[in-house]
């Protein structure tokens, strides 16, 4: 079953991470990454860039209209994804548990209950 894991980001909190820490952080997550790309459970994971360089896209009377943004209210922001292949909810807990973010913060773990294939 396929798993997303969510980390979001708040870059008052990065940017008081004094650089050598945010060094082993980022290695701890190509460990991770590496062991779990390796052992097949992982299939991509995806930082973000910063909030400030998204766009936001509208429909509006048939116009695209493209903003900055998204604009937040709140300090956070959607900051990396995992795309996991594991065998059921408990292995993706465990993973979750594995990320450097979870000991920071959270990982939200959310159940792909839907996917589009190429055929």
């Amino acid at each position: 079953m396929k798993y997303m894991l969510i980390i979001y980001g708040n870059k008052e909190f990065w940017d008081s991470i004094p650089p050598d820490e945010r060094e082993a952080m980022i290695a701890q997550f190509d460990a991770f990454n590496t062991k779990h790309l390796k052992s097949g459970e992982l299939l991509g994971g995806y930082g973000l860039a910063d909030v400030t360089e998204a766009k936001t896209v509208r429909v509006r009377d048939g116009v695209p209209v493209i903003t900055d943004g998204p604009y937040l209210e709140a300090k956070e922001y959607l900051a990396s994804t995992y795309l996991l292949n594991v065998p059921d909810e408990t292995r993706a807990l465990e993973l979750a548990a594995e990320l450097p973010a979870a000991a920071l913060s959270q990982v939200e773990v959310w159940p792909i209950v839907n996917e589009s294939h190429r055929t």
